[in-house]
């Protein structure tokens, strides 16, 4: 297999930063890596494969060459530079906004529709970290019993701001040990430390975030399921890492918790962990720093009528790791078919 010349955009960032990790433990082919970032970060260098590899100003003509774009940075810098980059002959996966959905940009997660990758026009969007986790374990439930209605609630960690939000919720535990006021609390609107802000981005039509759309605009994309329906609430939580899920499913056919269980343990991407009786449900604790969507207390949905199917399930996954560096790099990993 040839080696590609990949580069990171946004290479110093938490995302950025994850995606090389990444590229190293799936021993992607990396003949030449060009890390990108801002003007800030010219000079610095980052560590690879053993070597220490400069950081290179993000600007059009350093795309010449590359093969590959892992983007990680921000929606204005992804629409400013990445086309460029497709002009110069790359392909790009981006982790941002910008572009997930255009009508011309695969949405992409490799366990579900790793094959729209086929029609991307140099472009491939990495979907929200918050729809990738819940839409890994609905997906193989879909497929044996036709998925129909999403409700869901998202309690997403403080990492889910980047590196800004790891930081001052580190700050602000530290104040509350310490007895002494938090002050001011960006990237959050209100402390976070001790706190739950039910809030994560602005709000839009009807009073729902934009995060809370992403999941039902981005599901129907990526499922191909133009008439699905989702109900989703998001809550940023004083966790470091990995965003959890509640969500109750409704399905056109029966489905049992035991078939779900049954039918989850054998799909790609997840780990059943679902052991009432000693205890054992995921926790953010257990699945940070690694790749698998953790499932549990997987249950009848006991408030719908009887002549509906519908199960509960709760849901975690680390959001810096499969909910966005892994995801991109499988992404790139299909691109080398």
């Amino acid at each position: 297999m040839s080696g590609k010349v990949v580069a990171i955009l946004g290479a110093t960032g938490v995302v950025g930063q994850q995606m090389l990790q990444c590229l190293e433990e799936r021993n992607y082919p990396v003949e030449r890596l060009v890390p990108m970032a801002s003007p800030r970060s010219v000079g610095k260098t980052i560590a690879f494969a053993g070597e220490q590899v400069p950081v290179q100003l993000a600007e059009p003509d350093a795309f010449e060459g590359v093969d590959i774009v892992l983007g990680a940075a921000g929606d204005g810098t992804a629409k400013a530079l990445l086309p460029e980059a497709v002009k110069r002959g790359a392909v790009c996966v981006d982790n941002s906004h910008a572009f997930r959905m255009d009508e011309d940009v695969p949405l992409v997660i490799p366990e579900i529709n790793g094959d729209d990758v086929k029609w991307h026009n140099g472009i491939i969007s990495n979907p929200n970290c918050a729809t990738i986790i819940g839409l890994v374990p609905l997906w193989p439930l879909h497929q044996a019993a036709g998925l129909k209605r999403i409700i869901a609630s998202t309690y997403q960690a403080a990492s889910g701001a980047g590196k800004p939000g790891l930081d001052e919720l580190v700050r602000e535990m530290n104040c509350v040990a310490a007895g002494e006021p938090v002050g001011e609390t960006k990237p959050f609107a209100y402390q976070l430390a001790a706190n739950l802000i039910p809030q994560i981005s602005s709000f839009k039509d009807d009073d729902y975030t934009d995060e809370e759309l992403k999941m039902g605009r981005e599901g129907r994309k990526i499922m191909h399921l133009p008439e699905l329906r989702v109900n989703c609430t998001c809550v940023r939580v004083p966790v470091m890492r990995s965003h959890s899920e509640s969500i109750t499913a409704e399905f056109e056919r029966p489905i049992t918790p035991d078939e779900a269980r049954e039918i989850l343990s054998t799909a790609p991407g997840i780990k059943v962990v679902d052991d009432i009786a000693n205890l054992r449900y995921p926790m953010p604790l257990e699945t940070s720093d690694q790749d698998l969507i953790f499932v549990g207390r997987i249950r009848r949905d006991t408030s719908a009528p009887d002549d509906v199917n519908a199960l509960t399930l709760f849901c975690c996954g680390d959001q810096i790791r499969k909910g966005a560096a892994t995801n991109a790099v499988q992404i790139a990993e299909l691109l080398l078919d």
